[in-house]
């Protein structure tokens, strides 16, 4: 089944990353060890990380050893900050369309998507990493 809620893939993947990380604690966790417990490609995941890195939410390291962490406490990051790093600044649409096509009083989804919009930017700036580490605190896999 097909969400109705479309987050991007870099998106998803820094939120899942920094939730790694999160998890891990004061330990790097490499570029092909996160692609690996993530299920995604390691060169997606690299480009998704330096820009994490740019935006000042995780250090990384090179070399043997090295790896990537988070910059701050795992309760001082929302999930807002990592999304807005990625995709950038989320603005309330009540329209599906680029151009709105019909009026807000007339929509065939009434009030729905600015509510939905609204819910989804609470619910990410409440939510800090440490809420979320918790998915990721055992190793193996869910089944």
């Amino acid at each position: 089944m097909k969400s109705a809620i479309k987050i991007s893939d870099a998106a998803s993947i820094a939120i899942h990353a920094m939730a790694l990380l999160a998890a891990r604690k004061n330990e790097t966790v490499t570029a092909p060890e996160a692609a690996k417990r993530l299920e995604v490609s390691e060169a997606h995941l690299s480009k998704v990380m330096q820009r994490l890195a740019k935006a000042g939410l995780v250090s990384s390291v090179r070399g043997p050893g090295g790896g990537f962490s988070l910059t701050r406490n795992s309760n001082k990051i929302t999930l807002l900050e990592v999304y807005e790093s990625i995709d950038g600044q989320i603005t309330y649409s009540n329209c599906l369309f680029d151009t709105a096509i019909c009026n807000s009083d007339n929509c065939v989804f009434g009030e729905l998507l600015g509510n939905v919009n609204k819910e989804v930017k609470t619910y990410l700036s409440r939510t800090k990493l440490s809420d979320v580490a918790g998915v990721y605190n055992n190793k193996k896999r869910r089944g």
